[in-house]
């Protein structure tokens, strides 16, 4: 039998997060402030179903089966029979410690505490509880329903009964969960700034944007670092890029290039708004595995940074990008083709190159000297 499950806000994330555990056969709790997204829950839920009906992933008994394991609570008196409650609120740290402060009065002692923030430092929500060694993150990618990863996060007091339990809950969901520090971005937010920021590196230095993308995509990459800014968004990738940046002391690593604000600026968001830095596609150009290279290293450069941090290891991270972000391999992955030698070759090279206030950006990890 499996534990019951609590979701409190149904929004995009929330109400796929609440769809993977009452598809697993978890009896599933979920509100919102928010009482039309109350109301209107089981019948998003439906369609979001209905869909795969049609797409034939899903029988319909399934699917009355899913919905009738959702259980829509009007307050969080309804959430004490949780073993395990994930909130997936709006991105404040204020409103997420008020909320664990109001449910700490209520549910039993070993209710586990899970936030699914990936910018807010799990310690942060954790400072104003009454037991914070029930609070952890476990942080979902959009959409949850399709997405395999989750990164699990403890925090310096999570205890070890906590982590172990919400991993088998969320493994027993389908998901596959990578344990990792509790530090800016996690493991994918942060170990893919690269991704884009080199390839906007790449741009303020001359290169056509078709160019770089055709260089990734050659060395395996689904999309090239240019088209999945404009699948996401620029505002999004900006957004993120910047409050990755401020958590980082603004470090070069973390650059945010005027090239990603001028798009945004311009109203060129990518997909979304019609117009982008390659949407719609005009042009393939000749792969430069020069290019690939480059991006790759510092690829490399930011997970060794983090490894050299602590609280995760090589495959974690492998694991997590080949996941989170469909990449064909992970650093370590491509660290083992590459070779060590180059890897530190190529980000001497462009240390040497870049402007004063970028070359620390070119440091390599104390992990790729020793």
């Amino acid at each position: 039998m499996h534990p019951t499950i609590g979701i409190i806000g149904l929004g995009t994330m929330g109400l796929g997060i609440a769809q993977v555990f009452a598809s697993a056969g978890f009896r599933t709790i979920a509100t919102d402030a928010h009482a039309p997204a109350r109301a209107s829950a089981s019948e998003r839920m439906g369609q979001a179903l209905a869909a795969r009906i049609t797409a034939g992933k899903l029988t319909e008994q399934a699917r009355d089966a899913t919905l009738a394991n959702l259980q829509i609570a009007e307050t969080l008196t309804e959430f004490t029979a949780c073993t395990l409650i994930i909130e997936a609120i709006v991105e404040r740290a204020d409103a997420k410690q008020a909320l664990f402060a109001e449910l700490e009065a209520i549910i039993p002692a070993s209710t586990i505490l899970a936030t699914n923030t990936s910018s807010i430092p799990v310690a942060t929500i954790a400072a104003t509880a009454t037991t914070p060694s029930r609070i952890l993150a476990l942080h979902f990618f959009n959409p949850p329903t399709a997405m395999k990863l989750v990164e699990l996060a403890p925090h310096a007091g999570t205890s070890t009964a906590a982590l172990s339990l919400a991993r088998e809950i969320a493994e027993a969901a389908g998901k596959t969960v990578i344990e990792c520090p509790d530090r800016p971005g996690f493991i994918v937010n942060r170990c893919a700034r690269p991704y884009y920021g080199e390839a906007l590196a790449l741009l303020a230095e001359g290169h056509e944007a078709e160019e770089i993308d055709a260089a990734m995509m050659a060395a395996g990459y689904r999309l090239g670092p240019f088209a999945l800014i404009d699948l996401i968004g620029a505002d999004i990738n900006l957004a993120a890029t910047e409050g990755l940046s401020a958590a980082m002391q603004n470090h070069p690593r973390y650059h945010v290039f005027a090239a990603l604000k001028g798009q945004v600026a311009s109203g060129n968001l990518g997909r979304k708004s019609g117009q982008g830095f390659v949407y719609p596609a005009q042009t393939t150009p000749k792969p430069n595995p020069e290019i690939a290279l480059r991006i790759e290293s510092t690829l490399i450069n930011e997970a060794a940074w983090l490894l050299d941090e602590g609280g995760t290891t090589p495959e974690g991270i492998d694991t997590a990008l080949r996941l989170g972000l469909n990449f064909p391999r992970g650093p370590f992955e491509s660290l083992s083709f590459h070779t060590t030698e180059t890897v530190l070759a190529t980000l001497q090279s462009l240390a040497a190159k870049a402007p004063d206030a970028l070359k620390p950006r070119y440091a390599p990890a104390p992990f790729l000297i020793r």
